[in-house]
C-alpha cells in the first residue's frame, strides 16, 4: 500500500492535476475541497498534506495551525502569495515546504518525496548527540538545552540535526538547501536558511551554531564566539 497524501484545494482542476501526478508515482490520494473538509479528514492520518493557503471559510493557515496543534504531520503549502511575508508566516506555523502557484506537478511530487524522506529520517537513526549542554535525541525528535526541552518545528529540528551530525564543518547555503530542504537556490530563497538559523538560535541560544561569513554555517559545540547582529544578514 502506498503512502497516503491528503490534497487540500478548493480548485477542482488543481486537485485533479496534483492527484493524478501523485497516483502515477504510487501514492494514495485523499482529496479535501476546503479547509473544513481537510480538518474532518485529518483522522485518516495521511502521511503528508498538500495544503492550499487561500480557501473560503477555513483558510490554509488555520488548517496548518490545527495540524501543528495535533502533531508533526508533514505539510507542503500551496499558494499564489509568492512573497517573503507569506513564506515567513508559513515557517512560523511550522510548514515543511512552500510552493508558489503556478507550479510544476513534477516539482511538487519531488518535494513530496523529499519531505517524506526527511520525516522518516528520525525513525532510521537512533543516536543521541550531546554537545556542551545540548542534547539532540534523533529518534525521539527531541532537543534539550541544559536539560530543558526546546520547542522546535520539524524543519528547525532537521536543520539542527544535520548541522550537528557534521560538527566543525562549514556547510554552504546550497548544501543545506539540498540536504535539509531537498531544494536548491534555483527554487528556494537562500535567506530561508538564514531565517531558520535565526529562529533556531532564538530557541536554543548562540552557543552551537557559528556563522561562516560568505559561506554558510558550522556546528561548533565549544569555544564559539556569539554571532554579531549583522552576521545573519551577511550570509
Amino acid at each position: 500500500m502506498g503512502r497516503s497524501i491528503l490534497v487540500v484545494d478548493d480548485e477542482a482542476s488543481i486537485r485533479f492535476l496534483v492527484a493524478r501526478g501523485l497516483v502515477a508515482e504510487g501514492y494514495e490520494v485523499v482529496e479535501a475541497v476546503d479547509g473544513q473538509d481537510a480538518l474532518d479528514k485529518l483522522d485518516t492520518q495521511p502521511d503528508l498534506i498538500v495544503l492550499d493557503v487561500i480557501m473560503p471559510n477555513v483558510g490554509g493557515w488555520d488548517v496548518l495551525a490545527e495540524i501543528r496543534r495535533r502533531g508533526e504531520m508533514p505539510v507542503i503549502m500551496l499558494t499564489a502569495e509568492n512573497d517573503e511575508h507569506a513564506r515567513i508566516h508559513g515557517l512560523d506555523l511550522g510548514a515543511d515546504d512552500y510552493l508558489a502557484k503556478p507550479f510544476s506537478v513534477g516539482e511538487l511530487v519531488a518535494r513530496v518525496r523529499s519531505v517524506l524522506r526527511r520525516s522518516n529520517r528520525g525513525d532510521e537513526v537512533g543516536s543521541v548527540i550531546q554537545a556542551d549542554g545540548l542534547q539532540i535525541e534523533i529518534s525521539a525528535r527531541r532537543v534539550l538545552v541544559d536539560g530543558t526541552p526546546a520547542d522546535l518545528t520539524r524543519r528547525e529540528f532537521e536543520l539542527l540535526s544535520f548541522l550537528a551530525t557534521h560538527p566543525n564543518r562549514a556547510l554552504t547555503i546550497s548544501e543545506l538547501l539540498e540536504r535539509v530542504w531537498g531544494s536548491s537556490v534555483d527554487y528556494q530563497d537562500k535567506h530561508t536558511v538564514a531565517e531558520h538559523v535565526r529562529r533556531l538560535r532564538g530557541k536554543i541560544g548562540d552557543r552551537w551554531i557559528e556563522t561562516v561569513r560568505g559561506v554558510g554555517y558550522r556546528f561548533a559545540p565549544a569555544g564559539v564566539t556569539p554571532p554579531r547582529p549583522d552576521d545573519l544578514a551577511a550570509v
